[in-house]
């Protein structure tokens, strides 16, 4: 059907009344910010591992890592449509909309699984297109329809699923794993928790009402903010183990050092908050440290750059 039996403005049909999805629909369903962060850590991935690759391999991995990435955002907003019409951060996503139908999603998602991890085993190495496809499988099945709405250590585990772009980078390199590639899947999988619980905080009433056992809901702010706490701990130590292998150096130690401060700071002042603080207080402490964690990873996996990017001068690393 053409254009021209389209409201221009609405794109709606005049005929069925149904919508007529553009490619930025399709494009949302692809999480586009989580790809971001899952491009970039693979990316990082495989600059830092110690063998060298092809621009050519290195550009094909990466967008086939994203596609790999993306299907797996399609399919976790095809699973949790329901969930999703509930919550008002994601009610205006394109499924809940009503710009692309559950159905559509599945389609791209399945298809674009089955290209991403074909592509990359044949542009990388088997490795990398079998670590690709294992996260696809954790993202989808272990985490959004088992452990998501069954579980409030949901985030804690299915967080492995946003751990692993790393592992796949410098599986593409190397061809295999190493204590770098944990270390940094680690890194992520232990930053994930913190995280997302401070979200949770100031956005209790969603998961509430969609049914999520998400800590919050189960167990409440008071063992929300503890559990945050104990999970900063936890990650300062996988920060600083990172910067002692082959990848870190002082340049990363320094950043890390800094972060790991500031994040100990914002895990403390969430703990030390009580039922009795007013609402306005409770969410500073918690957006405040949700902003920060967003730049605590970011400048984290920079660093690591910088090391790499520093060592054919002799200054980077050990």
């Amino acid at each position: 059907m053409s254009d021209a039996s389209f409201d221009t403005k609405t794109r709606i049909c005049p005929q069925t009344g149904h919508y007529e999805a553009q490619f930025g629909d399709y494009f949302e369903l692809l999480k586009p910010r989580v790809m971001s962060l899952v491009v970039f850590t693979a990316f990082v991935g495989l600059l830092v591992a110690p063998v060298g690759v092809n621009p050519v391999v290195a550009l094909a991995s990466i967008l086939f890592i994203a596609l790999g990435g993306g299907a797996s955002g399609a399919l976790n907003m095809w699973y949790d449509a329901d969930i999703d019409r509930k919550m008002k951060r994601t009610q205006s996503r394109p499924i809940p909309s009503g710009r692309v139908t559950e159905g559509e999603a599945f389609a791209i998602g399945m298809a674009l699984s089955g290209i991403a991890v074909v592509m990359l085993a044949l542009a990388a190495n088997l490795m990398a297109g079998a670590l690709l496809a294992f996260t696809i499988f954790f993202y989808v099945v272990i985490y959004t329809m088992w452990l998501k709405r069954w579980t409030p250590q949901n985030i804690v585990i299915g967080g492995a699923a946003g751990a692993f772009p790393p592992m796949i980078g410098w599986a593409v390199a190397t061809g295999g794993v190493s204590l770098e590639s944990v270390l940094m899947f680690a890194l992520t999988l232990a930053w994930t928790p913190p995280h997302f619980w401070a979200l949770a905080l100031f956005t209790k009433g969603d998961y509430a009402n969609a049914g999520v056992p998400m800590l919050t809901v189960t167990h409440g702010r008071k063992a929300t903010r503890a559990h945050i706490l104990g999970y900063t701990v936890a990650l300062v130590g996988v920060s600083v183990a990172l910067g002692l292998t082959s990848i870190g150096g002082p340049v990363y130690m320094i950043v890390a050092t800094v972060l790991n401060a500031l994040f100990l700071k914002g895990a403390w002042a969430v703990w030390r908050r009580t039922d009795d603080d007013s609402e306005a207080d409770k969410h500073a402490a918690e957006r405040g440290l949700f902003k920060l964690s967003l730049l605590y990873l970011f400048l984290h996996y920079g660093a690591l750059l910088a090391e790499a990017a520093l060592k054919p001068y002799g200054l980077g690393g050990w």
